[in-house]
């Protein structure tokens, strides 16, 4: 497969060839250890692979803290996921509708551009393009205004009572260097488009882009320019200057190369892996909580199903039918026998229970209980089951598919046959994005534990200005949609949170969704490197520390 690299000239090297002298030999074997353990080279890997170097093409987890290593925004998160500043060094809200960002002086891109307003506002409405899976938090932030080289300005229509967490969304690329390369639009996965962006990267972080080969490796070379080092940012005290990203996909194989000392750190380990990797000497198991639920979508669109065998019409239209696939989910031997302990069995629909403003009803789960959910399939004319196809992705940070296939055992008890359809990220997004499912396992969290980024991307009904754009199911509930609206633009804290509380309770009312556990994420890691846990899951490399 081609590799790529950034277009501003970082070189590959090349094995040298036809040295036949012993001394030139021990020579060269010396020089190369010493060059070695002076590069401090973090070696990375888990399950699946960036999907691409756009960095506005799409929202998931792993490709955004790829794509972090090269692109910057606006702010980003502290250790504790606090908002702090980043290429913005302050800002205020000036008035209901305005904010004013001032910007950080004396910033480049990685091709020598200099850094300016006009580049943010370029990337705002770069990212408001509807192939962008950033859209719902771009078209929120409102019109992005350069006031002077330094200084942007953000005029909405309507309050945003998080409109930070949603800029910190955007990441901010070059308007000269799009042009040139004629990206000025995000990339359009879901149909296979590629382009100039798609493998190469120009951004302001601390790393640049070396080397990308989908599906073997993508490479990263320390940004000596980068503002952040020598005291830029206080907390930027890492040595690693390379970094070399490694999917591998098989669970024993990515153990085995951890072991071995041949990578550094799995971002991934699996959960039955780790009262093994606890024992083994010269690796550590870091284990936080992960800002993520897990949760089944139904299609609650269409007619029929999709692969299903009943034409005639959708059980998941029925909510008897949604609930009793609900109870029919054993969600302590989930959490025993399959994740190992590592998560916790929730009934909320946020990522965060401060989602829900720890509401311990809203959280609490329909009990497991088989016999109701027989009757619930009894009364709904399913006494007899039906078929469908459980999509689910491969390759993410902890293998869904396992979750999927245990589910599929769990459903047959009330005459369900579930078929199983893993693919990897790749593959699963874009069929997901174009509604081609009708039933799916879905992962949702990140660095924000506000309700809204799940209500409005992942619940409310699609719209034009990416409202449902996660909704893959397609559910329509316009009470839900009118309470969800209303607590994106409402300003007093104690009435939003009553439109929150309300909305989230109608949604589990009608089992639009089944929840299923926030997960917890274990890090493993070679003893001799010092890494930072964080709630969102993602990698601060400026934070690592190699050491001997």
């Amino acid at each position: 497969m081609k590799s790529h690299t950034q277009d501003f000239g970082v070189a590959g090297t090349r094995a040298c060839r036809g040295l036949r002298a012993p001394r030139a030999w021990i020579a060269l074997a010396a020089l190369t250890l010493g060059l070695a353990a002076q590069a401090q080279t973090l070696r990375w890997a888990s399950q699946g692979d960036a999907l691409t170097m756009d960095p506005q093409s799409q929202n998931e987890g792993l490709n955004n803290s790829i794509n972090g290593q090269v692109y910057e925004r606006l702010t980003r998160h502290d250790k504790q996921l606090d908002l702090v500043p980043s290429l913005a060094t302050e800002w205020q809200q000036t008035a209901p509708l305005t904010w004013r960002f001032k910007l950080r002086p004396n910033v480049r891109f990685h091709d020598g551009t200099p850094f300016t307003a006009d580049d943010v506002v370029f990337s705002v409405n770069r990212a408001k393009s509807p192939v962008s899976t950033f859209s719902v938090y771009a078209n929120a932030v409102g019109t992005p205004v350069a006031i002077d080289p330094l200084t942007v300005e953000f005029r909405l229509e309507k309050v945003n009572p998080i409109f930070l967490q949603h800029v910190d969304t955007v990441y901010i690329m070059s308007r000269a260097w799009a042009e040139k390369h004629r990206v000025t639009r995000p990339l359009d996965f879901k149909n296979k488009e590629e382009s100039h962006a798609s493998f190469n990267a120009n951004g302001t972080g601390p790393y640049l882009l070396a080397e990308r080969q989908p599906g073997i490796k993508t490479s990263f070379k320390r940004n000596p320019a980068w503002w952040g080092w020598n005291g830029g940012r206080a907390d930027a005290t890492g040595n690693v200057q390379e970094i070399v990203y490694t999917p591998i996909a098989n669970d024993a194989t990515r153990l085995a190369a951890l072991i071995s000392g041949e990578i550094h750190f799995v971002l991934d380990p699996a959960p039955r892996d780790i009262p093994r990797l606890r024992s083994v000497n010269g690796v550590k198991v870091i284990t936080g909580p992960e800002n993520r639920i897990i949760f089944i979508g139904m299609d609650q669109q269409r007619d029929e199903l999709l692969y299903g065998s009943v034409k005639d019409r959708n059980p998941f239209k029925d909510v008897r039918v949604r609930r009793a696939l609900y109870q029919a989910v054993d969600i302590e031997t989930l959490r025993t026998k399959l994740m190992n302990g590592l998560s916790v069995p929730t009934g909320g629909y946020t990522p965060s229970p401060k989602g829900a403003y720890d509401d311990a009803q809203i959280e609490s789960r329909l009990p497991f209980d088989l016999a109701a959910a027989r009757r619930l399939m009894t009364e709904a004319g399913y006494a007899d089951g039906f078929e469908v196809t459980l999509d689910c992705p491969n390759n993410r940070y902890v293998n869904d598919e396992e979750v999927c296939l245990a589910l599929a055992a769990m459903w047959s008890q009330i005459k369900v046959k579930v078929r199983v359809n893993g693919m990897p990220r790749a593959t699963y997004f874009p069929k997901m994005e174009k509604w081609d499912t009708s039933m799916y396992l879905l992962g949702w969290g990140g660095s924000v534990t506000d309700a809204e980024t799940t209500l409005t991307p992942v619940m409310r009904n699609p719209g034009a200005k990416g409202e449902g754009l996660y909704n893959y199911g397609r559910s329509r509930n316009d009470a839900f949609d009118k309470l969800a609206a209303q607590s994106s633009v409402e300003a007093d804290p104690k009435k939003r949170e009553s439109l929150v509380k309300q909305a989230l309770t109608e949604w589990k009312q009608q089992v639009h969704s089944i929840p299923l556990h926030r997960q917890m994420i274990p890090w493993a890691v070679r003893s001799t490197v010092d890494v930072v846990h964080r709630a969102d899951n993602w990698l601060e490399v400026p934070w690592v520390m190699i050491g001997k």
